[in-house]
């Protein structure tokens, strides 16, 4: 049973009532109570479920965080790990919030903390009793936060930390580096502070897990809005280059360049992997009327050489590279992050990319 001496905060009573539903589905164990304690007040713990394995006593000491993110998790873990060391009952402890990630969990497990969320992850060890489940869901909060991470705005503000992860930025700086506003970076810094993917050092925020960070952008990518052109060029090899780079190079936009080769285009330049006979471009109105003029570019139902995405957002080009002349090109994180989402091929590409430009000291 539930006893409730002291009245339970929201979120305690659904962990609590969780925690119950859990392990009533373990056949030996035997649930005595759920009680909290007001000797347990600031303590870092909530409430404790006392039960019996094999006739011997057992506590399941818990904390109910609102918050799953890896930052208030490690705080709580902390917490737990100061509460145990000053009582000698057997106990485990026990982390639960409504959603620990991955990151969360293995922070768990790093502090031999026992952990359950309201998705239904799980993961209990004491007395013989092993309790692990995982579930693929994650909840709607969670995958729009992420997904407000790596929006047009906040994605402009990560492609620069991530050019150079251990060099620290003033939020002031960054967000001139990013052209967005200074609530995009403080979003943005809160939001990579709490997952744990960066830290403040002495001068300013920098990233700590810019693999973490790309691997979390790669899994939840949206390709940038705008239409998508297919068009026929008469042009080969090195006439269809020297063409383009010579349009390229010529056409600016506020000191941004206009169009520029993605894809498996943009990968020949900064890793080559994988030749197509098709070729790809990002560019502005600007750049798609440079490069039909110089490329000699129609329209084209089927039988296309040419995949250009007419961009609604000109900002993507800004974080571009020019390894050669002309040969202007989507960063390597852009690159890549195309490249993963264009097929078996594209992933074969992707991955030799990032091994070869994407790859970052600890």
């Amino acid at each position: 049973m539930l006893k409730t001496r002291h009245s339970m905060k929201s979120f305690e009573t659904q962990a609590a009532h969780a925690l119950r539903s859990l392990l009533l589905q373990v056949p030996a164990l035997k649930l005595l109570d759920i009680e909290r304690e007001t000797a347990m007040a600031d303590s870092g713990v909530d409430f404790t479920a006392r039960l019996k394995v094999a006739g011997k006593r057992h506590a399941l000491v818990c904390e109910a965080n609102s918050s799953g993110q890896p930052r208030h998790v490690r705080h709580a873990l902390l917490a737990l790990r100061d509460y145990m060391s000053h009582h000698a009952e057997d106990a485990t402890p026990v982390l639960i919030a409504p959603y620990l990630s991955p990151d969360a969990q293995a922070l768990c497990r790093e502090h031999e903390a026992g952990f359950l969320d309201l998705e239904g992850n799980a993961r209990l060890v004491f007395d013989g009793i092993f309790i692990e489940r995982q579930v693929a869901s994650k909840p709607v909060a969670d995958r729009r936060a992420l997904r407000s991470l790596f929006k047009p705005k906040s994605a402009q503000v990560l492609r620069v930390l991530l050019r150079d992860p251990q060099r620290a930025w003033r939020v002031t700086e960054l967000a001139q580096a990013a052209a967005v506003s200074l609530g995009h970076v403080s979003n943005v810094r809160t939001a990579l502070l709490e997952r744990e993917w960066a830290q403040v050092a002495e001068g300013g925020l920098l990233l700590s897990e810019p693999d973490a960070l790309l691997d979390e952008w790669r899994e939840v990518y949206e390709r940038p809005s705008g239409e998508r052109l297919a068009f026929y060029s008469p042009l080969h090899g090195s006439a269809f280059e020297q063409a383009a780079r010579h349009a390229m190079r010529r056409h600016q936009e506020d000191e941004l360049p206009a169009a520029a080769f993605s894809s498996f285009s943009a990968a020949q330049w900064l890793a080559p992997y994988a030749r197509t006979g098709t070729h790809y471009f990002q560019a502005t109105e600007a750049g798609l009327e440079a490069l039909q003029s110089a490329l000699k570019l129609s329209s084209a139902a089927k039988g296309e050489n040419v995949m250009l995405s007419l961009l609604d957002d000109a900002d993507l080009l800004r974080d571009t590279q020019e390894p050669a002349p002309g040969a202007v090109c989507t960063s390597p994180i852009q690159t890549y992050l195309d490249l993963y989402h264009a097929g078996e091929r594209g992933r074969e590409a992707a991955d030799h990319l990032r091994k070869t430009l994407l790859t970052w000291k600890s």
